[in-house]
């Protein structure tokens, strides 16, 4: 049977319908996303947390975040990993099923922004598929690509801590999801104003 026919035909869970209908209009919202994995292998690796801050009208919106541990036991221990991450974050820990539809209800149907987030972007889509649910459908607009155009430059991969530096920007101490997503804000804000698109 052709796939299209089967998608039509699954019956999905009540927050991905609900996360679907949200297409019908377009958002003038932008969340800026970062996560934190085990890799860099969509089939293999999983995402420990996820740090979010919503972008309306060039602010961004600090009261409009989210920020969650992905309590991932089975792959930590399977690989031989140290769960020490899990155990000491202070951050709200949920299984990912659930951490999955806070996100999708979180980010609705806004414009995702983030450091190669279309690796992220896969990560979330196969956790989603285990759940029996589509891909995602938002736009993406990725940070690192704007810089490269601002730079007319495409062979060369620009960290966070580079675009960071090369726009003066302020940089945190610290290492978290959030800290990086906030970054991503700042960067996607000045690169937005640069390459002067609504």
């Amino acid at each position: 049977m052709l796939d299209w026919i089967k998608n039509i035909n699954k019956e999905y869970p009540d927050f991905w319908k609900a996360y679907l209908a949200k297409f019908e209009t377009k958002s003038n919202r932008y969340v800026v996303l970062s996560t934190e994995t085990t890799g860099l292998n969509p089939k293999k690796d999983v995402v420990l947390s996820f740090g979010a801050f919503g972008v309306v009208n060039d602010v961004i919106k600090i009261g409009d975040n989210f920020e969650v541990v992905i309590l991932q036991y089975k792959y930590l221990h399977d690989n031989g990993l140290s769960n020490e991450f899990l155990i000491e974050s202070k951050l709200p820990k949920l299984a990912e099923p659930q951490a999955m539809q806070a996100l999708v209800e979180y980010i609705g149907n806004s414009v995702l922004v983030g450091h190669r987030i279309h690796f992220d972007i896969e990560l979330i889509n196969e956790a989603l598929e285990k759940m029996s649910c589509g891909k995602l459908k938002n736009e993406a607009l990725d940070i690192e690509i704007m810089h490269q155009k601002y730079l007319d430059v495409t062979n060369k991969s620009f960290s966070i801590e580079d675009m960071v530096k090369h726009y003066k920007l302020p940089l945190s101490e610290k290492n978290s999801a959030s800290d990086d997503a906030y970054a991503i804000g700042l960067l996607f804000l000045k690169l937005k104003t640069l390459l002067g698109f609504k």
